[in-house]
């Protein structure tokens, strides 16, 4: 499986977009977004998606985001797996304001977000992602320099049993737009390892 941007599609355009072998560029319409319920109660899924489809049960995806001109509350950029309204992953960094924003991921099953955080300096305006499949778990990695990955989430997606879709995103809750970079796009073997610990418990 190689990554090819011919095998790409959109769920939703963006404001305009360029899209190469090896860079692709998307501005951000104003208030688009992704989420589902959870605490804030509302459901927002206007945000362009570009993706492929695989039926591959195990592998990575890597892409490095620039976002210098991402400069508004909530303004985003990332790796996602986009299934449906109710069943999608994605990862990201999100402005907050001129001290700080916020590195994490955003997991949906059935209806229901969750978002796990931390906060990082504003002045970050790139960072390298690792999605990687392991049937119907995943697990997301970040990296500064695209070298030495650290782990961000393991998630199962109840949904995702089969051929699954999976790419980049970018988008802009409030009232601005941006652009976003993509650059160094990869598929490789699963780097993320089966677990040597303890053994999985027998079914009963």
């Amino acid at each position: 499986m190689t990554f090819d941007v011919k095998n790409l599609q959109w769920t939703r355009q963006p404001e305009s977009y360029t899209i190469t072998p090896e860079r692709i560029e998307i501005v951000t319409r104003p208030r688009t977004d992704l989420w589902q319920r959870t605490y804030y109660h509302f459901r927002n899924d206007n945000a362009p998606v570009l993706q492929m489809r695989t039926g591959e049960k195990f592998f990575s995806f890597v892409v490095r985001t620039e976002f210098s001109e991402s400069h508004h509350r909530f303004d985003q950029c990332g790796v996602v797996l986009y299934l449906d309204s109710e069943n999608w992953i994605k990862g990201s960094i999100e402005y907050e304001n001129e001290r700080f924003q916020h590195l994490g991921s955003v997991v949906t099953n059935r209806g229901y977000s969750d978002w796990a955080t931390t906060e990082i300096p504003a002045d970050v305006k790139s960072m390298w992602y690792r999605l990687s499949r392991r049937e119907d778990d995943f697990c997301i990695e970040c990296s500064q320099d695209g070298e030495v990955f650290h782990q961000m989430r393991i998630c199962h997606l109840h949904e995702a049993t089969g051929e699954i879709r999976f790419g980049i995103y970018a988008c802009s809750p409030e009232d601005s737009s941006f652009r976003a970079v993509f650059t160094g796009m990869e598929l490789t073997e699963c780097k993320w390892l089966a677990h040597d610990g303890q053994a999985p418990d027998e079914e009963a």
